[in-house]
């Protein structure tokens, strides 16, 4: 584990990063009070993290409750079924 200042971080986040990406866990202290640990996204997370995308997937299933839906006929054309 790496305990590390916001200036250290700054001056050398690439190194930072990289520790991050090999599985080793970085702090960051900012002041006294402040403590940060930096750990990678997944995908998931990254998704569930943006309310534009989360509000996009809640439209999209209430779309499908709803019946409104395209149904593919022949998958081997799809334009002629959606347009």
């Amino acid at each position: 584990m790496q305990v590390i200042s916001t200036r250290e971080f700054r001056d050398n986040q690439k190194k930072y990063l990289d520790l991050v990406d090999q599985n080793e866990r970085v702090i960051v202290q900012r002041g006294r009070k402040k403590t940060y640990e930096l750990r990678p996204l997944s995908e998931t997370e990254y998704i569930q993290s943006d309310p534009e995308i989360m509000e996009s997937i809640r439209q999209g299933i209430e779309d499908i409750k709803e019946g409104r839906v395209k149904r593919i006929k022949d998958p081997k054309n799809i334009w002629e079924s959606i347009l």
